[in-house]
């Protein structure tokens, strides 16, 4: 049997950047289902809100410094985030290890900063309806700050082995997507647990 070449495809570069790598769209996919998780936690808080006028309920309202200083370092991360991938898709790897180090000692960081809103939130997790609404939020977003992490810090020692070249450039492009998601999805929370209530 003779075989015939139907399309000659050497020619495609080995990787791509945003919707030109499957990598990228599972990552869109992640976003759609845990920002759903994000909008499920809010409407829930929302309606307890709603039902109970006297919210929070028979508690203090959070400490804001924790909160706000976090909030604060997401934003400030978002340059750095921007740096890995400039870096990434120019194919800078001395620039592109430098910022994974710089993101993974921040995404570190805001891991601590998360400890220490949960011991600032003024009520405990089973204390009342408010309490495990708190709870929830923060813990929720607690672990795509994990998650994030621990990516940014294996794409950041994969970096500097042999495997750090190619379609690695890629995974890193793929992160940097990811930690924004992480950032935009934090704001809103925020609000609702640091500013709501205020009110």
């Amino acid at each position: 049997m003779k075989t015939r070449l139907a399309v000659d495809l050497s020619g495609l570069p080995p990787f791509g950047f945003d919707n030109r790598s499957p990598i990228w769209w599972g990552t869109l996919g992640f976003v759609a289902i845990e920002g759903m998780g994000f909008v499920l936690a809010v409407g829930l808080t929302l309606y307890l809100k709603h039902v109970n006028p006297h919210w929070p309920m028979d508690a203090a309202p959070p400490d804001l410094l924790p909160g706000t200083l976090l909030t604060g370092v997401l934003l400030a991360s978002l340059w750095f985030n921007r740096s890995a991938d400039k870096a990434a898709r120019d194919g800078d790897l001395s620039g592109t290890r430098l910022w994974l180090v710089v993101m993974t000692v921040v995404g570190l960081a805001t891991i601590g900063l998360r400890l220490w809103e949960f011991n600032a939130l003024n009520v405990r997790w089973d204390q009342n309806a408010y309490g495990s609404c708190q709870w929830l939020l923060l813990g929720l977003h607690a672990t795509h700050l994990i998650t994030d992490v621990g990516d940014t810090a294996v794409l950041t020692a994969l970096m500097f082995t042999k495997h750090g070249r190619g379609k690695r450039y890629s995974d890193v492009s793929d992160n940097a997507f990811y930690w924004s998601f992480v950032v935009a999805a934090w704001i809103p929370i925020y609000g609702l647990v640091y500013w709501v209530p205020r009110w």
